[in-house]
């Protein structure tokens, strides 16, 4: 892969290199975009998770080249993880439910997804916080990530549950 499409693909962008909170920055923009496509352009909800599923094994591949001459190995630019796994838990809501939903639901539960993805990255309980000690490669800086997109996956499906 070219480094420079390699770099703009790890930073989504450049938005990795905005100088405070790039990855709460890069999981906000996320959600716009999830919206925006699942509401605005009305994809489908399996369409989407394939392609996420997709960009998370391109991920592996292109953050290991990104990283693999830093000392490093989870530079604050990197911000395609925190795509992967703040679209996890918004990509499955989609998934799960299908049925014709109000907007104003719709954002309260984007808006809490991410403000849980957020506390769930930055504190690291349990697995994160091995995956982000012990992975000192893209697989590490990935799967922290990903296991922070479970966690509200989890706490949204005991609500679920809890509320039906």
């Amino acid at each position: 892969m070219n480094k420079k499409i390699n770099y703009l693909f790890v930073t989504m962008l450049g938005i990795g290199n905005i100088s405070r909170i790039p990855g709460s920055i890069a999981s906000l923009i996320t959600t716009i975009i999830l919206f925006l496509v699942f509401h605005i352009l009305s994809l489908s909800p399996n369409l989407i998770l394939f392609f996420i599923i997709l960009i998370f094994f391109i991920s592996i591949y292109a953050v290991n080249k990104y990283i693999e001459n830093n000392e490093n190995k989870d530079p604050k630019e990197v911000v395609i993880d925190e795509f992967i796994g703040q679209s996890i838990p918004i990509c499955l809501y989609e998934v799960a439910h299908t049925q014709v939903k109000e907007i104003n639901e719709v954002l309260t539960f984007y808006f809490i997804m991410f403000i849980l993805f957020r506390i769930f990255d930055i504190t690291k309980p349990y697995p994160i916080s091995y995956y982000d000690k012990n992975f000192k490669n893209s697989f590490g800086v990935i799967m922290d990530d990903v296991c922070a997109g479970l966690y509200v996956v989890v706490i949204f499906v005991f609500y679920m549950i809890i509320t039906t």
